[in-house]
C-alpha cells in the first residue's frame, strides 16, 4: 500500500493505493492545528482500517506546516551571522514597502535586529578572498547568540556564491558548538547571486528548521510506534518529493508543498482527459491556490513571496494564493462594502453551521443557506450542519447592514468570493498572455467544485474538468509525484568567452550527486531523467530568462546549443530578439527526476451503475436571485457517458459540485465531469 496525505488548515485528505490489488480508498478527517501529528495519524488510520502499518510501503506527505509558520510568524528564534555592514539586508529588502503611501513602514523581519550579528570578513564578486574569517570572532559571536536564546542560525556572507571559503570555515566552527543541527549556510542552501534573495531564503530555512524538524520527528515517532517501517517522503514546492532527512535540512523547499501536489495531480488528470492547457484552483477551508498548466506541464518559477518580505528563491511551481476558502469570514467594512477574508474560521471553530463557537458567517455558511451544500450529509463525516445558525449570522453581519434578504446576502458573499478567486485566476492566465478560451478549469479541494460554473462564466473559459475525487486531489498528487533534486550555481560570463568545459564539469558534479541521492532513497522508479537549464540575459539587463536546454548530457553542451536555446526562449517570452547585443550566462541549473511508475487513472472508476440509481431526489437551490428545484445526484454512481443538466447538485463524500442553470456536465472515461455551457 502507498498512502498520500495532505494536511490542510481545515481538513486532512488521504489517498491510498493498494498496489497488489489496484484498490483505491480515500479519507477526509478534520485537521488538528494544535497538534498536526494527531490529525495525520487519524488520517492514515482512516484508510488502513484494521490493517497494520507494516503493510504500508510508503507514505508521501504534502504539508502546510512551514507555510503556516511563516504566515503566522511562529518559527523558531533565529540568529543571522553575516558580513560586517550587512546586518540589515533582511530589513532593506528591495527598498519596497507593504503599502505605497505613508511616512512609516511596519514591516518586521522574522529575525529582529539584536539577533543579526556581523563578523569581519570579505569576499569580492570575482571570488577573491580579501579578508579571511577570524575563527575566534566567529566563536565569540556564536556563543553570544546562543546566550540570547537562538535555536537556529543562518550564515550568509557577501559573495559566498563565488567562493564559499569564509562561509565554510564559519559553518564548521558554529556546527562544533551549536547544540543542534539547525545551522543553515547560504552557499549550501542557495549558491546564487542576489544578496537579499539568498539571505532571505537561508534565513527562512533556519527559521523553519526547528518547527518542521520537530513536526516530522513527531510523525516519524508516531508512525514507528504503530508499526510503520516503510519510506516516509515529503512533497517539495517544485512538485517532486524528497526524503524526510532532506526535508529537515531544507524545510524552505516545502513552503508550498500541499498545493504543489494538487497541481501535479490536476495536470496528470487533465492531460489524460485530453486537455493539456488548464488552470487549476485549489479551494480549501482557508485559501485558494491557483496555477497554470501549459502543454501538459506546470509553469515553474525561480522564486515566490509567501508574505510581504518573505521571499523564497528555490525552484517551485508558480502559484498565486489568496485568502478565499470555505472558512473565509464575510464582513462589511466601514465604507459599507462586503469583504471576504483574509481571516478564516479554519477547521476549529469552523463556519457557524459547525456549531463550535464561531458567530461570524463564512463562505461555507452562505453555500449551506443557499441549499448548495447538503446540511444533512456534509463532507468530512461531520454531523448535520446548523442551517438556522448560519442564516442568523449572515442576516446579522451582512444582510441587515446591506439591506438584503438572507438569501441575497448569502449569494452576495458567494459572488464576492468568486470574483476574488477569478481575479487570482486572471493573474496566472490573462496577465501571462494566455487566452482563457483555450483553457479549461480544474477546480479541486473541498470547496472548489461548488464554484465551477462561476469560473467558466467569469473568465470565458472553454469549460471545466472536475476530477473524480476533487476533495482529495492533493493527496492523490502525493502518490503521483516524482522524486526530484534541483541544484543551481551562479556562473557570470559572456557567452562568447564561456568556459564550456568548466560548465560541463560543474553540471556533471551536480547531476551525479543528485542521482546518487535518488538511487539511495529506496523508492522504485521507472527511470531517471535529467533536465538542464541556464539563466541568461542580454548584457545590460537586470533580470534573467530561464533557458531550458534540449540536452540531458553535459558532454553535449556547446555554444551553438546555448545560443539557439536562448533565442528560442527569449523570443517566446518577449516576441523579439535584440540584434547586436551580447548575451551572457548568469546561472547553471540541473534537475534530476526519478520518475514514479505511471498510475492508471481508470482505477478511480469502479463498478457499473445506472442513471436512475444515481438520482437522489430534488431540493431547492438558490442561484441567480431565485430558487430552483434542482436534481440531486450521487456523483460516484453516475455511469460513464452520463450527462446531467443544471441546475443540479452532485454529492460525494469528499466534495460537492454545483452545476448552474445554462450548464451541463458529462462523465468522461476517467470519471471526471466535463462541464460546458448548455447552449
Amino acid at each position: 500500500m502507498i498512502i498520500g496525505i495532505d494536511v490542510g488548515g481545515t481538513f486532512t485528505d488521504v489517498f491510498a493505493l493498494d498496489e497488489s490489488t489496484g484498490d483505491v480508498s480515500v479519507g477526509k478527517v478534520t485537521s488538528t492545528r494544535t497538534n498536526e501529528s494527531e490529525g495525520f495519524l487519524h488520517g492514515v488510520r482512516s484508510v488502513t482500517g484494521e490493517r497494520a502499518l507494516g503493510d504500508v510501503n510508503a507514505i508521501i506527505h504534502g504539508t502546510t506546516v512551514g507555510t503556516n509558520a511563516l504566515l503566522e510568524r511562529k518559527g523558531a528564534r533565529t540568529a543571522v551571522l553575516t558580513t560586517a555592514g550587512f546586518a540589515d539586508v533582511l530589513e532593506m529588502r528591495r527598498r519596497d514597502r507593504p503599502r505605497t503611501w505613508g511616512l512609516w513602514g511596519d514591516f518586521r523581519p522574522v529575525v529582529e535586529r539584536d539577533m543579526r550579528a556581523e563578523v569581519t570578513e570579505r569576499t569580492l564578486a570575482d571570488g577573491s578572498v580579501v579578508e579571511p574569517i577570524d575563527a575566534h570572532e566567529v566563536r565569540r559571536v556564536a556563543h553570544d547568540l546562543l546566550d540570547r536564546g537562538a535555536q537556529s542560525i543562518a550564515i550568509c556572507f557577501l559573495h559566498s556564491y563565488a567562493d564559499s571559503t569564509n562561509e565554510d570555515v564559519a559553518a564548521r566552527i558554529v556546527r562544533e558548538l551549536w547544540p543542534n543541527a539547525h545551522v543553515s549556510v547560504s552557499s549550501e542552501i542557495l549558491p546564487e547571486i542576489r544578496e537579499f534573495e539568498r539571505t532571505s531564503t537561508t534565513t527562512l530555512n533556519a527559521y523553519l528548521q526547528p518547527v518542521v524538524g520537530d513536526y516530522l520527528e513527531q510523525l516519524e515517532k508516531g508512525l514507528a510506534e504503530n508499526g510503520f517501517s516503510g519510506r516516509f517522503l515529503v512533497v517539495q514546492s517544485n512538485g517532486g518529493v524528497m526524503t524526510v532527512e532532506r526535508a529537515r535540512a531544507v524545510p524552505v523547499r516545502t513552503a508550498l508543498s500541499g498545493p504543489a501536489a494538487g497541481v501535479i495531480a490536476a495536470s496528470r488528470i487533465a492531460v489524460a482527459a485530453g486537455h493539456p492547457n488548464v488552470l487549476t484552483g485549489d479551494m480549501g477551508g482557508t485559501s485558494f491556490d491557483v496555477a497554470v498548466v501549459v502543454d501538459g506541464r506546470s509553469v515553474q518559477a525561480a522564486q515566490t513571496t509567501i508574505d510581504f518580505g518573505l521571499v523564497v528563491r528555490t525552484p517551485m511551481i508558480e502559484m498565486s494564493t489568496i485568502g478565499a476558502g470555505g472558512g473565509s469570514i464575510a464582513w462589511v467594512d466601514r465604507g459599507g462594502l462586503l469583504q471576504i477574508g483574509p481571516e478564516s474560521a479554519g477547521g476549529v471553530p469552523g463556519p457557524v453551521c459547525y456549531g463550535m463557537g464561531n458567530d461570524r458567517p463564512t463562505v461555507t455558511d452562505a453555500n449551506v443557506v443557499l441549499g448548495r451544500i447538503n446540511a444533512e450529509r456534509p463532507i468530512g463525516g461531520r454531523a448535520a450542519l446548523d442551517v438556522a445558525a448560519a442564516r442568523r449570522a449572515i442576516d446579522e453581519h451582512v444582510g441587515r447592514p446591506l439591506g438584503l434578504s438572507t438569501e441575497d446576502a448569502a449569494e452576495a458573499i458567494v459572488t464576492v468570493a468568486e470574483t476574488r478567486m477569478s481575479g487570482a485566476l486572471r493573474i496566472v492566465s490573462i496577465e501571462r498572455g494566455h487566452d482563457p478560451s483555450k483553457f479549461r478549469m480544474v477546480p479541486f479541494g473541498g470547496a472548489g467544485a461548488l464554484h465551477t460554473c462561476a469560473f467558466v462564466r467569469d473568465l470565458g473559459l472553454a469549460g471545466a474538468l472536475v476530477p473524480r475525487l476533487p476533495g482529495v486531489i492533493s493527496a492523490l498528487g502525493c502518490v503521483l509525484a516524482d522524486m526530484r533534486y534541483d541544484s543551481v550555481r551562479t556562473w557570470q560570463s559572456p557567452l562568447a568567452s564561456l568556459d564550456i568545459e568548466a560548465v560541463r564539469e560543474s553540471m556533471k558534479t551536480s547531476i551525479d550527486e543528485s542521482r546518487r541521492a535518488i538511487e539511495s532513497s529506496g523508492v522504485v522508479f521507472d527511470g531517471i531523467d535529467v533536465e538542464i537549464a541556464l539563466d541568461m540575459s542580454y548584457v545590460g539587463q537586470t533580470h534573467a530568462v530561464a533557458v531550458p536546454l534540449p540536452i540531458d548530457d553535459p558532454s553535449r553542451l556547446d555554444s551553438s546549443v546555448i545560443a539557439t536555446a536562448f533565442e528560442g526562449a527569449y523570443r517566446a517570452q518577449f516576441g523579439r530578439l535584440l540584434n547586436g547585443v551580447a548575451v551572457r550566462v548568469l546561472g547553471v541549473r540541473t534537475s534530476v527526476i526519478g520518475r514514479r511508475p505511471e498510475f492508471d487513472l481508470g482505477r478511480l472508476v469502479s463498478g457499473t451503475t445506472t442513471l436512475d440509481a444515481a438520482h437522489l431526489g430534488r431540493r431547492p437551490v438558490y442561484v441567480g436571485g431565485t430558487w430552483h428545484d434542482a436534481d440531486v445526484w450521487s456523483r460516484l454512481q453516475l455511469p460513464i457517458g452520463a450527462t446531467v443538466v443544471g441546475p443540479c447538485v452532485l454529492e460525494q463524500p469528499d466534495a460537492t459540485t454545483l452545476i448552474e442553470p445554462g450548464f451541463r456536465a458529462t462523465v468522461d472515461a476517467f470519471g471526471n465531469l466535463d462541464v460546458v455551457r448548455a447552449g
